[in-house]
């Protein structure tokens, strides 16, 4: 084999390689319940003794209760990770619940780790999402509809109506993380004011003042 094939081959291999572990690996075993108390540091979260595991680690009450939207987004969020969720752990999944007063907003955001299915159950929901080359995709969802944000892209959901909306999500990663665009930006720590005021072209007063509200 030519030494440039082999350079082609070796290239060919290690993209296979990155892009099967991309995502987050399959588990080795029928189950892997959390055990929040170990003080074993790992990828996710170590597994407890399968002989003290029971079907109550595989099940989350709560969902059904609505969160509160008496705040300035008019947005609750109910997210239900491994922490709360133990029975979650190596499935790579996580699952949450969404109540928007009327024009409440689930702020421009992306999951850095998980692409997100959600499913209106009540009320009517206008969500987006904006692809790498500034594209907008966007609908109103009615009840029962369901829509999915890939992942890594910012994207919102934006109750329109005069009624309460309620939805569920459900992310492909155990720990999907949260960047909200607005909170990173203008509530970074320390403050990044003359980047902000040059690549939003507004003057430092107006940047000040929107930082003051985070």
């Amino acid at each position: 084999m030519a030494f440039s094939q082999i350079v082609r081959f070796m290239f060919v291999l290690v993209i296979s390689a990155s892009l099967a572990f991309a995502s987050e690996p399959s588990p080795l075993q029928d189950f892997c319940v959390a055990d929040n108390t170990s003080p074993v540091f790992v990828n996710g979260v170590a597994c407890k003794n399968p002989s003290l595991v029971t079907a109550n680690d595989f099940t989350f009450s709560g969902l059904n209760i609505p969160g509160n939207t008496s705040n300035k987004q008019g947005f609750a969020v109910n997210l239900v990770t491994v922490d709360q969720f133990p029975g979650l752990n190596t499935f790579g999944v996580t699952v949450e619940r969404l109540d928007f007063a009327p024009k409440g907003l689930n702020s421009p955001h992306s999951h850095p780790r998980a692409t997100e299915v959600l499913t209106v159950i009540k009320g009517s929901l206008y969500v987006g999402f904006i692809c790498t080359d500034n594209k907008l995709f966007s609908k109103v969802m009615n009840k029962g509809d369901v829509f999915v944000f890939p992942i890594g892209l910012v994207h919102f959901q934006y109750n329109v109506g005069d009624c309460d909306v309620e939805a569920f999500s459900v992310l492909s990663s155990q720990d999907p993380g949260v960047v909200r665009i607005a909170n990173s930006l203008f509530g970074a720590n320390p403050a990044i004011s003359d980047v902000l005021s040059k690549a939003f072209m507004l003057d430092k007063k107006t940047v000040d003042y929107i930082q003051s509200q985070f």
